[in-house]
């Protein structure tokens, strides 16, 4: 039975940075190179953070992971991905999410 886990694209480049070049598939290249360019933190970085989302903010997972892809700088940015969400997030959450990708 395969499970499903959710991870971050720097997740993606550690995982993926495990296998040689020269054994992935066409795919798997793509999926590395695209990592590589995107990983906006290395991949221990990306843990903790998203367990800080979860657990301090309590925003699901794939919310977290969602904004460590993105990595908002300001409260505007940061509005613009959680309006889509259609829940209510108070300001001071925003801003405690914003201090925590900050980091």
């Amino acid at each position: 039975m395969k499970s499903k886990t959710l991870v971050s694209i720097s997740e993606v480049k550690e995982i993926l940075s495990k296998i040689d070049v020269e054994y992935m598939d066409q795919i798997q290249r793509w999926t590395y190179d695209y990592a590589t360019k995107f990983a906006k933190l290395d991949s221990e970085d990306a843990k903790n953070m998203k367990s800080k989302l979860v657990g301090d903010c309590k925003l699901t997972e794939e919310e977290a992971i969602e904004l460590i892809n993105i990595m908002p700088k300001t409260l505007s940015e940061l509005r613009s991905f959680t309006f889509g969400w259609k829940k209510l997030i108070l300001a001071e959450t925003l801003e405690k999410i914003l201090k925590i990708l900050n980091q």
